[in-house]
């Protein structure tokens, strides 16, 4: 039985967790899976001491790989089904799935790989799912369909409307399917039944590997910590389905999109190109997609952490026609009225706020009121030119420490690449001597700090350099996403070594 998860919102507790995504698991099939490894991990988390996963999202990803820009808020990617559960399960056989070139090296995701290969042997155990279940159905399966029958069939049709423009965005359809003829949507659920019941299969599979594996978490004490975009994709069924939604024209076309001004990193700022909520439409009902897709997240993570929690304050606006975000301006959100439905609708939820970037004290006055606590990185402490509320002297309890994130380098890789004033102050500060210990300086003063929740990427535990950073913002391609870790580093020692940390400090 799962035990109870206890988020840091709603309890003054200490205690750590590691970040991992699940797609940098190791595996035989060159990306990180729901299957056994994935136990293995909480194993060894358990045996770390450790109260927290926290992962990346889980979506399906299109150009890029970024689990950021997905085709759907709801629908969990194909590339985490294990295919060895499949085999156990008599779907496939070892030969169907142990012949294809995964890739080489394990230490590397290998997205080209799932791309081509994984729908071929999905399409097999699908195939062999009917040929089981035709003569009378399979009960859990047309559960499963119903009680998620609000997003399900929507971003089934879409996959399959996807599959047959031969990946085309659905702003390239023909008109009747851009804009949703009922008729026509209604004669593809016909035409494309077959695919269509395909895409809801596979996301049966996910969904049922996920809830063993979180149960199996739960059982052993860990929590997962889940991580939801503010925004969605462009090109995504959420978008195509729930047009009215977004800032589109008459021709469902972007009128403004999403992004960050520029600052001392990037002059011309970052263009993400997600599209704008309209909140106004959103608040006349209450907020109803929203509360949606986070009941959605209650189920699937016990703490969900909302990137870019700032944006509910206010949002960078860009014209869709812009090639850079210097253009954009900042437009107010819908605020408290916004954090008070969440908190009405879903009392008790365990949310984490992603409070980083341009922080004004309307922003902070609104993660105040929400009660959810936010994040401090200390990577971002020690910028000699001025002062920083990411310093570890400077915490309150309520909040979540990490050393990085995703988003920025591993630890040791800060140290080599960092300002030279920058990593003076931060071997000041940390009384470190030798920088090749500099991770575990960071560590100490992450799990030593007041912070309710301490989180450390896997990385810097392992001590790792540039190349095993997650992701470069406003980057693609190249390494982002890619970084896997190799099943010889869960030694016990590693584990007791990160077991005696956690309770020195006082978080086991």
């Amino acid at each position: 039985m799962s035990t109870t998860a206890v988020s840091p919102a709603v309890q003054n507790q200490r205690a750590a967790g590691i970040l991992l995504a699940v797609s940098s698991l190791p595996s035989r099939y060159g990306i990180g899976t729901f299957g056994q490894t994935a136990r293995q991990w909480v194993d060894f988390l358990k045996e770390a001491g450790q109260k927290y996963w926290q992962i990346l999202p889980l979506g399906t990803t299109g150009w890029g790989d970024s689990p950021y820009q997905s085709f759907s808020a709801f629908a969990l990617s194909s590339y985490y089904v294990d295919l060895d559960i499949l085999r156990d399960q008599g779907l496939l056989t070892s030969e169907e799935i142990e012949t294809l070139p995964w890739g080489q090296k394990p230490n590397r995701v290998y997205y080209a790989a799932q791309y081509f290969h994984r729908e071929k042997v999905l399409r097999e155990a699908f195939a062999r799912f009917r040929e089981n279940s035709s003569a009378r159905g399979d009960p859990a399966f047309t559960a499963f369909q119903e009680k998620h029958a609000h997003w399900l069939k929507d971003y089934s049709l879409f996959m399959a409307l996807k599959r047959r423009s031969k990946g085309a965005s659905w702003l390239d359809w023909e008109d009747a399917l851009r804009f949703r003829d009922e008729k026509t949507l209604s004669r593809f659920r016909d035409k494309l039944a077959g695919d269509i019941e395909y895409h809801s299969f596979v996301q049966y599979q996910a969904y049922t590997q996920w809830e063993s594996l979180k149960a199996y978490a739960n059982s052993n004490g860990v929590s997962i910590i889940g991580d939801i975009p503010i925004y969605v994709a462009m090109d995504s069924a959420d978008t195509w389905a729930n047009s009215d939604l977004f800032q589109l024209d008459e021709q469902r076309r972007p009128i403004r999109v999403a992004g960050c001004p520029p600052d001392p990193f990037s002059a011309t700022g970052q263009l993400w190109g997600n599209p704008l909520y309209r909140w106004d439409l959103l608040e006349q009902s209450g907020f109803a997609w929203w509360i949606s897709r986070l009941r959605a997240c209650m189920a699937l993570y016990d703490v969900t952490r909302i990137d870019h929690f700032r944006g509910f304050e206010s949002y960078y606006s860009i014209p869709a026609a812009d090639r850079d975000a210097s253009g954009g301006e900042w437009v107010k959100g819908p605020g408290l009225s916004f954090i008070n439905a969440l908190n009405r609708e879903l009392p008790g939820a365990n949310i984490i706020a992603e409070d980083l970037g341009y922080l004004t004290p309307e922003v902070r006055e609104l993660l105040r009121a929400s009660g959810y606590p936010g994040m401090k990185i200390l990577q971002f402490a020690f910028d000699s030119r001025e002062s920083s509320d990411y310093m570890p002297h400077t915490f309150e309890r309520h909040c979540v420490v990490y050393t990085g994130t995703h988003d920025n380098p591993t630890t040791l890789g800060w140290m080599k690449t960092a300002r030279f004033e920058d990593v003076v102050l931060a071997r000041e500060y940390l009384g470190l001597k030798d920088i090749r210990e500099g991770h575990w300086a960071f560590i100490r003063a992450a799990l030593s700090s007041v912070a309710n929740l301490a989180v450390i990427p896997m990385q810097d535990y392992l001590g790792l350099g540039v190349n095993a950073r997650m992701n470069t913002p406003s980057t693609t391609g190249g390494n982002n996403w890619r970084w896997r870790l190799q099943s010889d580093a869960l030694d016990s020692g590693l584990a007791k070594k990160i077991e005696r940390l956690t309770r020195i400090y006082g978080r086991t």
